[in-house]
């Protein structure tokens, strides 16, 4: 097969790169500028003379001049201030940076040192990026969204109105930080052009009283914006988004727990859209669940699953689950649900707490005429009598996972499967090495953090896989973007899962991890984006022309169409042949410049 075969395509990343600017301007252009590495035909061509130190560098020299600097930082957040400044001068240098230390870099530039640049994001404000959209001027939207660039200049939209950011609350026009983060995740982990992206923000509003008290914060200082009115300046962002941008898929991030669920039922029938919470963590987790169930002979269908804790991200999974069991078995979504348990504060779901519950919460509900004869409120007891193979746990409630409710649940199948998976480590409902030792090591487990390997009694180590959604919905936006999916469906997801579980390290070795490791997560996503763009064609969703249908085709096609951190030849063209990625004015530098 011949090199650069869709070369042509108008997202490939291979031969020179149009630019139409010069001197000063392009060195301030994150997404052109070299720095040190330009060669010496680019100084000469873009009038970089005297405008840069004269020896040359490679990229490679670059990075560990960089890297140099970045270790000079002693705490986390100083090394995430550092990094952003890197991103603000240079994208393809601070990409690299990540790439080449990703697993020590990740939880600088994500989770959990990003949630503490996002907390003080007033106070460290420099400067600005993204789109600010304020609940008081709605008639604005359409008008700022459309500086961004014509209907084919977009690819994703990253947006969040920042009520429930990264485990710490509220944080009101912070929000934008984790937009921004998500929209790096992309691009790192799955070569989505960072040019080609918008990370938003909705200021409604904020209920943090540190926030409010706070003369240098930097949105709306008054309480949150509820109920139709909220409703309504949601709905008139996403239907500019469709106006505008109609093939853009939207990225909806840290929204609270009564509004992430109503907003993605409310769109995901109309436009390609995926709420991490909800859907991404959810998937990550199946894939999980599907490796375990391989390891001890098991499917999905014939599985007992309970949930201890049921908000976003419990409800969330528990939904991935159910149609997952839908899709394999041909069962009803409804009767997918019987297999699956809710624990929340007041014990077991139960149908008569319906009024307390939240909407996604009610379809779990249990009759109570069941459990008349057992304690509902008790895990322990819970656990007697629906005797799951899988207790996953998102309740925040640390140590939850006792012994006893463990050997209970041991009792009764032969490889249980334990998800202690809330965040971060010391609200874990289970260390992983207790789990071990008290099953004898027959325990199959995932976390929601890193956790080092256990080590056995007779000297077998044990591989703990981190369920962490960077190794999933990265790709599925690739997917979703390179077929221009009129939607994201639970079949979709399904394919997205099932890709993300083949290389589980645990399908070859069963004291292997049930996840592939985040360090190998632009391969994952390669085959993700594949099993997303395969099933869209297949239901007559993708709007894409010409994808190719031969699978080793079809991969050279997506890679073809990654951005990657690497310098291209600049090749000069002049400012009215130029497209705005060539005149610098792309992405969210280039409108802070425009």
């Amino acid at each position: 097969m011949a090199p650069n075969k869709f070369s042509h395509l108008p997202l490939s990343t291979s031969g020179p790169q149009d630019c139409a600017i010069t001197g000063s301007a392009l060195l301030n252009t994150p997404y052109l500028n070299k720095g040190s590495a330009f060669t010496k035909q680019e100084r000469k061509d873009f009038e970089l003379d005297g405008l840069l130190p004269s020896r040359i560098n490679t990229l490679d020299e670059q990075v560990a001049r960089a890297y140099d600097q970045y270790q000079t930082h002693k705490t986390p957040l100083g090394k995430n201030t550092f990094m952003t400044s890197m991103k603000e001068q240079n994208e393809v240098l601070y990409y690299r940076l990540i790439q080449e230390h990703l697993r020590e870099m990740f939880p600088v530039i994500y989770t959990p040192t990003e949630g503490e640049a996002i907390a003080d994001y007033s106070r460290l404000f420099r400067h600005p990026e993204g789109c600010f959209l304020s609940i008081d001027e709605p008639v604005n939207i359409e008008r700022v969204l459309d500086r961004w660039g014509p209907s084919e200049d977009v690819d994703i939209i990253a947006c969040s109105d920042g009520e429930q950011i990264l485990g710490i609350g509220d944080q009101g026009v912070g929000g934008i930080l984790i937009s921004v983060a998500k929209l790096v995740i992309y691009t790192l982990c799955a070569g989505i052009h960072p040019n080609r992206v918008i990370p938003v923000v909705l200021d409604v509003g904020t209920d943090n009283h540190e926030l409010l008290n706070d003369d240098l914060y930097l949105g709306l200082r008054r309480p949150r914006t509820r109920g139709e009115k909220y409703d309504e300046f949601v709905d008139r962002f996403v239907q500019a988004c469709r106006k505008r941008y109609p093939k853009a898929y939207i990225h909806f991030e840290d929204f609270g727990l009564q509004n992430a669920r109503k907003i993605l039922d409310r769109y995901t029938s109309e436009i390609a859209c995926f709420n991490d919470d909800v859907q991404g963590t959810g998937a990550v987790t199946l894939a999980a669940i599907y490796a375990a169930a391989h390891v001890a002979g098991l499917k999905l269908k014939d599985m007992r699953i309970m949930m201890f804790g049921a908000g976003t991200a419990g409800t969330g999974i528990a939904d991935q689950i159910r149609d997952a069991i839908a899709v394999e078995s041909e069962k009803s979504p409804g009767d997918a649900m019987k297999q699956i348990w809710c624990v929340d504060r007041p014990g077991l779901l139960l149908e008569s707490m319906k009024d307390d519950l939240t909407l996604a919460q009610h379809p779990y509900a249990k009759p109570d005429d069941e459990w008349k004869d057992a304690d509902h409120k008790s895990l322990l007891d819970i656990v007697k009598k629906v005797k799951p193979h899988i207790l996953i746990g998102t309740s925040t409630k640390p140590k939850a996972f006792t012994k006893e409710v463990v050997q209970e649940m041991a009792k009764h199948v032969d490889r249980p499967i334990i998800f202690p998976l809330s965040n971060p480590t010391k609200l874990h409902e289970a260390d992983p090495k207790d789990l071990f030792d008290w099953t004898d090591g027959k325990v199959l487990t995932a976390t929601g953090s890193p956790f080092p390997p256990v080590e056995m009694k007779d000297g077998r180590k044990r591989e703990i896989a981190e369920c962490n959604n960077a190794t999933l919905f990265p790709g599925v936006g690739l997917g979703a973007v390179l077929s221009r999916t009129r939607f994201l469906t639970p079949s979709l997801l399904v394919a997205a899962t099932k890709a993300l579980a083949a290389p589980a390290p645990a399908l070859q070795d069963p004291d292997a991890a049930l996840l592939p490791d985040v360090t190998d997560v632009r391969e994952i996503s390669v085959e993700i984006a594949a099993a997303v763009i395969k099933k869209a064609v297949q239901e007559g969703l993708a709007q894409e022309k010409d994808i190719p249908t031969e699978d080793g085709e079809l991969e050279e096609w997506i890679r073809e169409q990654m951005w990657k951190p690497e310098y291209r030849q600049l090749r000069k063209v002049r400012k009215e042949e130029g497209s705005r990625v060539a005149r610098g004015e792309a992405g969210s530098r280039g409108m802070v410049r425009g």
